[in-house]
């Protein structure tokens, strides 16, 4: 089950950080110019920066900066950032008149936005030479395949060899009979049934689906139980308009319509800068500010109730089942049975244990594996591996789960579903929870989860043991 971690899209994050930096440059350069001839920004125009950076941040967004693909066409980039800048400034103008601070020099932000866009545009033009001269800068490509050797596949196919600068890997057609006779027969790799086998082995990232939708329903839905179990993205291209569908995702590739099962706000670069950075800040924070108190006192208590170490490691799989050791206050006995999930009334749980179980105090090294990047602050909770191959068989949609990093805390706790999975209700009800919240995130459903977490704590949970 275990799959190898891909990358986050470095090109994106690349274009995020670097144009967020040369806005602080421009800004500094034009306070050097025509306030003070000096980089140091005195506290007024520091706070007049800080409001320059969330509303780049609010553009970027707003833009849709992780559509990378757009920044193949230059006269999108001169659009797309004249647009930016009026946006920006629209943001600014509105801070001006809000608070009223209007002793700040016009001449000064006239100064800035020119810097600002002679080093962005600059900047644009030269990131998008060098990934066009000199590939996907050194990432591993995704691997895709085709299913339906059509003119819809076909489309699709030119469009992965035009922007396979931006990662796209084409592995090759999948039909049975073939539908054209302008694809050549070695880029047929084989018919329907040897996509599994082939997927498998090649070790494919996406699968995209051409072939008329109302004829193939048993089809699809093998296929996507299929891409789900092996952490691969499955998407359907139509060949007909399609009436919207509350389940139905549509992202345009140029004029090509591509149909995503679900909803994936994790998928997109900018969300998932947005969550990283928000786990690093987070745990900083408890790691540097909690965890010194805490820390010495849960130690001492222990190590004198029991025999062994104060922290207790075991591999879970995270993402794409990708197994990783997770962190936690040893809270039982030193035991040979730790693949065995605690009951009520456990006799392998020790006194000090039960109180740490009871306030999620027992999870505080988990703040560690968020900086590492194995975990996040919020996400499906990590369970053990051979919950992993039990449940996957059972329960439907179980290894949805493991498309996002998990979490110290996430959706399905908040509910109520945690502690002891007595019956396979009580798994699915958690499943049910985790896949929504994959498809609803925001930075606010994290924030409102922590939030109702240490409610929790303080409130006591009935399943907390």
């Amino acid at each position: 089950m275990e799959k190898k971690f891909r990358s986050v899209n470095l090109p994106v994050f690349v274009i995020a950080v670097s144009e967020l930096i040369l806005l602080n440059l421009a800004f500094r350069l034009a306070y050097y110019k025509h306030i003070s001839h000096n980089l140091v920004i005195s506290d007024y125009y520091f706070t007049l920066l800080g409001v320059f950076n969330l509303a780049w941040i609010v553009v970027a967004f707003v833009n849709k900066i992780d559509k990378i693909e757009r920044f193949a066409d230059d006269s999108y980039i001169l659009f797309n950032l004249v647009k930016s800048f009026f946006i920006h400034a629209f943001f600014i103008l509105a801070y001006i008149v809000s608070f009223q601070v209007f002793d700040y020099s016009r001449l000064f932000l006239i100064y800035t936005y020119t810097f600002a866009f002679v080093l962005t545009i600059g900047f644009r033009f030269t990131f998008l030479y060098i990934i066009k001269n000199f590939g996907n800068l050194g990432l591993k490509s995704k691997k895709v395949i085709i299913i339906g050797a059509n003119e819809s596949g076909l489309a699709l196919h030119n469009y992965f060899n035009t922007y396979k600068y931006f990662g796209y890997k084409f592995m090759g057609f999948f039909d049975d009979p073939i539908g054209n006779e302008r694809i050549e027969d070695a880029m047929i790799k084989g018919g329907i049934k040897d996509i599994k086998d082939y997927c498998v082995k090649e070790g494919i990232d996406e699968v995209y689906f051409t072939l008329p939708l109302h004829e193939n329903k048993l089809l699809i839905q093998d296929l996507h139980k299929f891409t789900d179990d092996e952490c691969i993205y499955f998407k359907m291209v139509p060949e007909f308009k399609l009436v919207g569908h509350k389940e139905l995702n549509f992202i345009f590739y140029d004029s090509i319509p591509v149909m995503t099962i679900r909803r994936d706000p994790l998928g997109y670069t900018f969300n998932k800068i947005i969550k990283r950075a928000f786990d690093i800040a987070f745990s900083v924070f408890v790691i540097s500010c909690i965890f010194p108190f805490i820390f010495p006192i849960i130690a001492i208590a222990i190590k004198l109730e029991s025999r062994g170490p104060v922290f207790f490691k075991q591999l879970r799989p995270g993402k794409r089942n990708q197994l990783f050791e997770c962190y936690k206050f040893r809270t039982m006995k030193v035991n040979k049975s730790t693949e065995l999930q605690a009951t009520k009334n456990d006799s392998r749980i020790t006194k000090t244990g039960a109180f740490l179980r009871k306030t999620s105090l027992d999870e505080l090294p988990q703040f560690f594996n968020v900086l590492m990047g194995d975990m996040s602050v919020v996400g499906p909770r990590p369970n053990m591996v051979n919950q992993l191959k039990t449940y996957s068989k059972l329960i439907d949609k179980y290894t949805v789960r493991h498309f996002v990093t998990p979490g110290i805390t996430g959706y399905a706790q908040v509910n109520g579903f945690r502690g002891e999975t007595k019956e396979l209700e009580l798994m699915e009800k958690r499943v049910e929870y985790d896949v929504k919240y994959i498809e609803n995130w925001s930075l606010l459903l994290d924030i409102k989860i922590i939030f109702q977490t240490v409610f929790n704590i303080f409130k006591g949970e009935e399943n907390a043991y």
